[in-house]
């Protein structure tokens, strides 16, 4: 049988997080191991219980959500957070996907998109609810990015996929057989040829592309 995913929920609201845990529960592959409501205490109860994936809310006392992504992250390049808020502004997604997070739904989403969303994270992918990217401003609307990636070498569309996944340079560096420096500037190129800054919207060129799944 395989292993349920562990999950660790973290919102400063009591309610919503019972409402998450009932919801959760339901889920024959999903466990949740334990609860937090701020930043602090979401970074120390990460160390100890090392979940699949953590559930988190950016709006929280304390060190609040995108520091506690940092942090996280800054621990642990593999972590795998959901980011799971009221704010449906890109500004939040980018900012959320940059300091580390793996995918970004809103709390205006259906029951079942937290549950997919959750398996897609636990399996290795990113995950940006369909409504937020289908309205992400990209930096040039007028850009044809199926040509560019055609254009790419094939080291660079490896690396290109593998950015648009949320992996770090250094993950892709291990998994290509390549030095950190040589995955840093196909990076470097690959946004530049596509003349977007933020993983965000690698993530949305490759979904728009057909080459994620969401």
């Amino acid at each position: 049988m395989k292993d349920k995913i562990k999950v660790i929920l973290v919102d400063d609201h009591a309610v919503v997080r019972a409402g998450f845990r009932m919801l959760l529960s339901t889920e024959a592959d999903i466990d949740v191991i334990a609860e937090a409501e701020r930043g602090e205490a979401a970074c120390q109860l990460y160390l100890e219980q090392q979940p699949d994936v953590m559930v988190l809310d950016l709006s929280m006392p304390g060190i609040g959500g995108l520091e506690s992504i940092r942090r996280i992250c800054n621990r642990d390049s593999n972590a795998k957070i959901l980011v799971f808020s009221v704010h449906n502004e890109m500004v939040y997604v980018d900012r959320a996907m940059n300091a580390g997070a793996k995918g970004y739904i809103t709390k205006n989403s259906a029951p079942d998109i937290l549950v997919t969303a959750i398996q897609k994270i636990a399996g290795g992918e990113i995950y940006i609810e369909h409504g937020l990217t289908k309205n992400m401003p990209l930096q040039n609307s007028e850009t044809d990015y199926q040509t560019i990636v055609d254009t790419l070498s094939p080291r660079e569309f490896d690396v290109f996929l593998l950015l648009a996944k949320g992996l770090t340079a250094h993950k892709i560096a291990d998994e290509l057989c390549l030095g950190y420096k040589t995955v840093a500037n196909y990076g470097t190129q690959i946004r530049s040829k596509l003349k977007v800054s933020t993983v965000a919207e690698l993530a949305h060129i490759a979904m728009v592309l057909g080459m994620m799944k969401n």
